[in-house]
């Protein structure tokens, strides 16, 4: 299995474009050891040909340029993406999809809930009737696994997360199953498999078999602390509010991770005000020496 890292950054990106925190003015001045990101991404392949897109980020044009296997090579228009799946409607996740409208009808799995969204309160899917037009496939919320046509080799599997629907949603404030989503990806001929949730807010007793078995976590890296937004002087809202575990403090991610230490461990999802974008903060030097990696664009996963 092959996970290509397209975006590793929270809503914004890093630089943020309106943002003046320590981090992004010192990324702009060049004083800050750090690597700028685009919005949160993936794309796994079994074969190195045929890819799954998950989701897809006001950033994703740029990000099918950094990657050649996406690009079109086979037919005069065409793209090594078989099919995109949402783990959520968030616009930084939901955006790009507009980009891809010159293509065919696009292969879409997500839960009912984020197809609601994508209708209504954000009627993406809608607008795109009028261009290539969306094949959707609804995700059940049983465990059980699903296959992507055209992408072979893998299986994935929709693990509820406890979440708020985005704010432009209908039911905002009457959260239901599959508003969020975690995936488990397997390569379904070597057994290797990887938890995917760069939204977590809390590890529900439901999760904690895949943590248990999973090769590779990729996870929620949104935030250091529980108060960071409020201490940066960019926010007024505390981690959890937002839905993510911070990585800092009793039972926050670390302390989670540092329970599977034969596992790969990838932050993912970082948000611009994060000191571990810093390379050289101690804050950076605690993840190093817990064996937990910070997730950058074009970074590779091979399983």
């Amino acid at each position: 299995m092959h996970i290509r890292v397209l975006g590793s950054a929270a809503g914004g990106g890093f630089p943020q474009w309106n943002c003046n925190c320590d981090n992004c003015r010192g990324l702009r001045q060049g004083t800050l050891k750090a690597q700028a990101r685009t919005q949160s991404s993936i794309t796994v392949s079994a074969d190195g040909i045929n890819w799954a897109l998950i989701n897809t980020s006001p950033d994703i044009r740029q990000q099918i340029q950094s990657f050649t296997p996406l690009q079109p090579g086979r037919a005069k228009r065409d793209t090594g993406i078989r099919g995109v799946v949402l783990i959520d409607s968030q616009i930084d996740h939901t955006t790009g999809l507009l980009i891809l409208r010159e293509g065919e009808r696009l292969p879409l799995y997500c839960t009912e809930m984020v197809y609601q969204d994508l209708t209504s309160g954000f009627p993406v899917l809608s607008m795109l009737e009028h261009y290539c037009g969306v094949d959707w496939h609804g995700l059940a919320l049983d465990g059980e696994p699903f296959e992507l046509s055209g992408v072979p080799g893998l299986r994935f599997r929709a693990i509820t997360l406890s979440s708020k629907a985005p704010p432009y949603s209908p039911h905002r404030n009457d959260p239901h199953p599959g508003d969020n989503i975690g995936l488990w990806i397997e390569d379904s001929g070597r057994g290797q498999g990887v938890f995917y949730a760069p939204g977590l807010g809390a590890i529900e007793p439901h999760l904690l078999p895949l943590f248990e078995s999973a090769d590779c976590l990729l996870v929620d890296g949104t935030f250091w602390t529980e108060d960071e937004m409020i201490r940066r002087g960019v926010g007024s809202k505390g981690a959890s509010a937002m839905g993510h575990l911070p990585q800092s403090g009793p039972g926050g991610m670390i302390e989670v991770l540092a329970r599977y230490p034969d596992t790969r461990r990838v932050l993912i999802h970082i948000n611009n005000t994060n000191p571990i974008l810093d390379e050289a903060s101690e804050e950076r030097a605690v993840l190093s020496a817990s064996g937990i990696e910070v997730a950058f664009d074009g970074m590779d996963i091979h399983l």
